[in-house]
């Protein structure tokens, strides 16, 4: 038989199974030996990490092994320690957790009231859902729209008709935008602003005398003092999302706009609220602001701190935007002009979506250093729940020498909240494939 032509020995070892590589070079194995023991250095460190992890544990482990939970003081704790443990055992004393937690949680809020943030959050639940996920009907959008007034009558109290006033003043500019958007997005933008700014100065006194008279719809109300631990934190880092987002993406075209006046205001706020401190403007919220409002004027301390920390936020956020939109191709701005769009349209349907999916990793991180930039506000007396609450708890004799364990709580709480946000953010960065485009 003749020899097999060199063409068919090449198809016919092409056309085999290929060969199983060696078990050492495949699933666990595999991965460490190419992740921590790939060379001399690699090895070196990877014994270093594991004696540094060893040494942690070894020395943390029995303290919060030895915890108790079921105690009425810390003296109590140290005994139920040292009769289960032996004499000079050290162990966390989470009975303070477990006896104050709703301080942690609701700060001085009224015990009896507690149904009210509980609703207050779970609600929000609702309300941001559709918000962050597309999938789910778009009408809940109107839900998401009337929940923050909801949420400042529930959380705040008193009478209903204020907060209808409010939303009254809403509804006004909508309907004097909608009048004036056929003469320009501009005129429509500050007939709105206008209108509202009119029926909140004028319309709402009389209005809710004569409503609280005939239909006194209330709740108990709750001063802003009584707020505390994650109900205020929650509520600042919420409220000061939903507000600093939009006026960042505003900020930021103001920023790269071709009117001087808007530019020049634009960098201006920008460049000088990046250039001042958090702690400086809190303390103007909590003792300059009003010595510019009329005497008399009674401004929520919650309210004025919003205020700081969403202008705080909204400029960091306007440079996060602006890298976003520096980053997009000249030939996007080309094409929206080629489509014949205006301003608006060309940076709603075609800038923006693209300048927000490049920076979404920026603004999450903006997001959650914001939130936990609340727990500065124990400068300006309120009851935050990192130091403010545990203060309020260690000057209660019986948990008095209490420390580790305040913080290792109310860590793991920010934590779980941050890493939410942070799991989301890429969980986004997925969905809209940045990426690949």
């Amino acid at each position: 038989m003749s020899e097999p032509s060199h063409s068919a020995v090449f198809v016919r070892k092409t056309m085999l199974p290929p060969e199983p590589a060696p078990a050492r070079q495949t699933g666990l194995s595999k991965w460490v030996r190419e992740n921590l023991f790939s060379g001399w250095l690699n090895t070196v460190l990877t014994l270093a990490g594991i004696a540094v992890i060893w040494g942690l544990v070894s020395h943390f482990y029995p303290w919060f092994r030895h915890g108790v939970w079921a105690a009425n003081s810390l003296p109590e704790c140290r005994q139920i320690i040292a009769e289960r443990w032996g004499e000079g055992a050290t162990g966390a004393c989470w009975a303070v957790i477990r006896s104050r937690w709703t301080q942690f949680i609701f700060g001085f809020y009224p015990p009896e009231l507690f149904w009210r943030p509980v609703l207050t959050f779970g609600l929000m639940l609702v309300a941001v859902a559709p918000v962050l996920f597309t999938q789910l009907p778009r009408g809940m959008l109107k839900f998401s729209a009337v929940f923050p007034l909801l949420a400042i009558w529930l959380l705040w109290g008193g009478s209903i008709w204020p907060v209808a006033m409010i939303a009254a003043g809403f509804a006004a500019g909508f309907l004097v935008a909608r009048v004036l958007a056929r003469w320009g997005a501009i005129l429509a933008i500050f007939g709105a602003v206008v209108a509202a700014v009119l029926f909140w100065l004028f319309v709402p006194g009389p209005v809710d005398e004569i409503l609280g008279r005939v239909a006194p719809i209330a709740l108990e109300p709750v001063a802003s003092r009584q707020f505390g631990g994650f109900l205020l934190a929650i509520t600042l880092g919420a409220g000061g999302i939903a507000m600093s987002l939009p006026l960042g993406i505003l900020l930021a075209l103001g920023r790269q706009s071709d009117m001087f006046l808007i530019k020049t205001f634009s960098i201006m706020f920008i460049e000088f609220i990046r250039g001042v401190p958090l702690i400086t403007l809190l303390f103007v919220a909590s003792l300059l602001l009003n010595y510019f409002l009329p005497p008399g004027t009674n401004f929520d301390i919650i309210l004025r701190v919003m205020i700081l920390v969403t202008l705080f936020s909204a400029a960091y956020i306007a440079e996060v935007i602006r890298g976003g939109l520096a980053a997009l191709p000249r030939g996007q701005y080309e094409a929206a002009d080629a489509l014949g769009l205006d301003y608006w349209k060309a940076q709603r349907l075609v800038i923006l979506p693209q300048a927000l999916k490049i920076s979404i990793p920026g603004i999450v991180s903006t997001f959650i250093g914001m939130f936990k930039d609340t727990t500065l506000v124990t400068f300006v007396g309120l009851f935050e729940p990192l130091k403010s609450i545990p203060d309020s708890i260690r000057a209660d004799i019986a948990w008095k020498g209490t420390y580790w364990e305040h913080f290792i709580f109310v860590g793991a709480i920010f934590f779980i909240l941050n890493f939410s946000m942070s799991r989301y953010s890429m969980y986004l960065e997925r969905k809209l494939k940045r990426d690949h485009r």
